[in-house]
């Protein structure tokens, strides 16, 4: 975001930025030209509004102000390649007779999730592609996310971007035979995009609530294209994750563990909904690891202190989690859920092993569960080092936060 915008634009560009950035795409067909036209029709906005007065669709504006700009770039390219030439009039002569209006339940931002997802890309580079242009999220903090190098996550996006220009993939939801195949990647897509807004992976705010509104939209628009089982499981999952967020941050922006969380906060409305949510793709069998997720979230939800939680049963859906999606960050939750039940030298054992295979060693949540326990078995010496290995690897201000608070503990110990 421009550090030189007013407030009042520095929160219209977080809002609306990444929607207008979406529409530009479908309009323009090119990522690079459309997130040029976006910032020159923010730096527009900069110049004319204070004059003129905000909009009263500020997004729609913020298209027309891009796309017009986009325009009259590639008039200037075409004084060295005749081509731009072409593509600017073909733009305006869609300007003059599209209708701008999205029918349905289709949107731009679910459409360019659907295109960041085509098959023809290879997996990682869907997922990295729709975090960068759906979520708007940086290069550094893609690589951050993946455990990749910077360049090499770059290379993965610029290699995505031509492969959709040269293919010419349409920026649509597709229909029929072709919404199926693309179905797993945009759950996953939608399921990034709430965790980033759930717990963001750097700055200085533990929650970006645009990001998991938007992921919450867009996994009912989902459902009303795909209502089948693992859709509603997204869904569920995101509800009842997202029902505890006023409570998961203090007054003054700090980090509130789940066994100190006032639970008169969390919203209960959104946990009716999860729940039926849940025990609807339960009955149906033909669930997946989404709705295993929701399951824990419900059975986390259904109790009204920590030590009323049951602990059983969600080792239990952890096991059945792994079952159908092997992946050493469950492992590490269920290691986790295991000490709950039988005691923090169990999970303590699981974690140490996960680390023995040389899993997640830089992921820093490992080493922030290896340190609570450590600290409740009384090893502050452990403690304290695994805590530092933590703070080394958190970019995220509440947490760093914490975890500084937590070696002071320590230490004063």
């Amino acid at each position: 975001m421009p550090d030189q915008f007013p407030s009042y634009l520095q929160r219209i560009y977080e809002s609306e930025s990444r929607r207008v950035l979406a529409t530009l795409i479908r309009l323009l067909g090119d990522f690079d030209l459309a997130e040029e036209a976006l910032h020159e029709a923010f730096t527009a906005a900069l110049s004319q509004w204070p004059s003129e007065g905000i909009p009263d669709n500020p997004r729609a504006w913020l298209v027309s102000a891009g796309r017009f700009k986009a325009i009259d770039q590639l008039r200037r390219k075409a004084r060295f390649d005749i081509s731009f030439e072409e593509i600017a009039e073909q733009l305006e002569a869609e300007l003059a007779t599209e209708d701008e209006e999205v029918h349905g339940i289709e949107d731009d931002r679910l459409r360019l999730i659907f295109t960041c997802c085509h098959p023809s890309l290879a997996p990682e580079a869907q997922l990295a592609l729709t975090l960068r242009e759906v979520c708007g999220l940086t290069t550094e903090e893609i690589a951050r996310a993946f455990l990749t190098a910077t360049p090499t996550l770059a290379q993965r996006i610029v290699r995505a971007k031509a492969k959709i220009r040269d293919a010419q993939i349409p920026f649509e939801v597709p229909e029929g035979d072709q919404l199926p195949e693309r179905h797993d990647s945009v759950l996953q897509a939608i399921y990034l995009i709430f965790n980033e807004g759930y717990s963001a992976s750097a700055g200085d705010e533990l929650i970006r609530q645009d990001l998991a509104a938007e992921a919450i939209r867009l996994a009912r628009l989902l459902c009303q294209l795909l209502p089948d089982p693992e859709s509603k499981g997204l869904l569920a999952l995101l509800l009842l994750q997202d029902a505890r967020r006023t409570a998961r941050v203090s007054a003054d922006g700090d980090l509130v563990l789940l066994e100190q969380q006032d639970r008169s906060l969390w919203d209960r409305q959104q946990i009716s909904e999860g729940a039926a949510l849940v025990l609807g793709a339960l009955q149906s069998r033909r669930f997946g690891p989404y709705t295993l997720q929701a399951a824990i979230a419900a059975v986390h939800s259904e109790a009204e202190t920590m030590e009323d939680t049951d602990w059983p049963q969600i080792v239990g859906l952890y096991r059945a989690l792994l079952e159908r999606n092997p992946s050493p960050v469950i492992e590490l939750n269920a290691a986790v859920a295991v000490a709950m039940r039988d005691g923090p030298e169990q999970g303590l054992a699981l974690i140490d092993d996960l680390l023995a295979r040389g899993t997640l060693e830089d992921y820093h949540l490992i080493h922030a569960a290896r340190a609570d326990l450590l600290r409740r078995l009384g090893d502050t010496a452990q403690a304290r080092a695994a805590y530092q290995r933590t703070l080394a690897l958190s970019q995220q201000g509440p947490e760093q936060r914490f975890l500084t608070r937590r070696l002071s503990e320590i230490d004063a110990n």
